[in-house]
């Protein structure tokens, strides 16, 4: 088929990333025409006067709608584009020159429905978006395929850098109003559809990530939270690896008890694994500092999205209420 790209774009009250991602996109080496679609999510801080300053250099449209979540402003740019085939990118993104020519390449070479790509720390961000980008991708924490594991069947893409062609979107109806979990969703009712999904290994983008050490535990909490009803709703897709950060959170609290009983083993263990995190981390970013974070960091990751997912699955254990009304914090409502 011959593909034409609409980029979608949900932001709110992000203007600058806005500027940062139409930057790069102004800067591709792809040849071809495509449009960009930007869906403004109820902000109070408008993207408007930045978007018109691109409108030059770029096929380029401009929605503004009432706050739904990004789920659904990602629905409604896809029923606004023009093309066939939409990537769909979160707007914190910056994207390296070759994206798109690496997105299209894939495409021409092994076509394929839906795709995802990985995510990838840029020079200039900070310590602790380096830190935080580390173990959001590597294979030694939950970040697992994420990090762009090269043969992975099944692969699950998410939504910061994400693909869908037109005839899955019309398909399976897009997005659903859970969030975090969005994705996964999505990617789960699209092979339920008899589509598959394919990790493209060269086309990522640059995640920033803007969150502090209490945003960053908050979100993996909802993580968390989220995979349990994920499981529920998609039970052929759960996994007996999905409670590991659950087990290494009280494995690392009793081996830490034990220790007061002169029993050092489990400590050991546990060690070992932190100072194996530590030299991947200072061999995959080059930094001192940023490998002693990316310590912290995990920590965080594995708490949060540990507690979440064991509360999460107690709770839909022995309630019979319906997830919306068990965690209304993790749906938005269609206005």
């Amino acid at each position: 088929m011959n593909t034409s790209f609409s980029i979608i774009v949900p932001v709110y009250n992000r203007p600058e990333e806005i500027r940062e991602l139409l930057d790069s996109l102004v800067q591709q080496d792809f040849k071809l025409e495509y449009e960009v679609v930007i869906v403004e999510d109820g902000s109070q801080e408008s993207s408007e006067d930045v978007v018109k300053k691109f409108q030059n250099d770029l096929q380029i449209s401009y929605y503004y709608k009432d706050n739904s979540g990004p789920g659904d402003s990602r629905n409604f740019g896809m029923r606004k584009a023009k093309g066939n085939y939409f990537i769909i990118l979160d707007s914190d993104c910056i994207l390296p020159k070759h994206y798109l020519t690496e997105v299209a390449k894939e495409l021409q070479d092994n076509f394929v429905h839906c795709f995802g790509g990985p995510d990838a720390a840029e020079e200039s961000f900070t310590i602790v978006q380096k830190a935080i980008n580390y173990v959001m991708t590597s294979f030694l924490t939950t970040g697992g395929i994420r990090g762009g594991k090269k043969g992975v069947g099944k692969f699950q893409p998410r939504s910061f850098n994400m693909g869908i062609s037109k005839s899955v979107f019309e398909k399976v109806g897009g997005f659903g109003q859970i969030h975090p979990g969005e994705d996964p969703d999505l990617t789960f009712r699209i092979w339920k559809a008899g589509f598959e999904s394919r990790l493209f290994l060269n086309a990522f983008v640059y995640h920033k990530r803007r969150i502090d050490w209490n945003k960053f535990y908050i979100q993996v909490n909802k993580f968390g939270m989220v995979r349990p009803i994920l499981n529920q709703w998609h039970p052929d897709t759960a996994r007996p690896t999905y409670w590991f950060p659950t087990l290494f959170v009280f494995g690392l609290m009793l081996s830490l008890g034990l220790l007061l009983f002169g029993i050092v083993l489990p400590a050991i263990l546990y060690i070992a694994y932190f100072l194996l995190l530590f030299s991947d981390a200072i061999f995959k970013t080059g930094n001192l500092v940023v490998a002693l974070l990316a310590v912290f960091a995990a920590l965080v990751q594995f708490t949060g999205y540990g507690l979440g997912f064991l509360k999460s699955t107690i709770l839909l254990t022995f309630n019979k209420k319906e997830p919306e009304e068990l965690f209304p914090k993790l749906f938005f409502k269609l206005k």
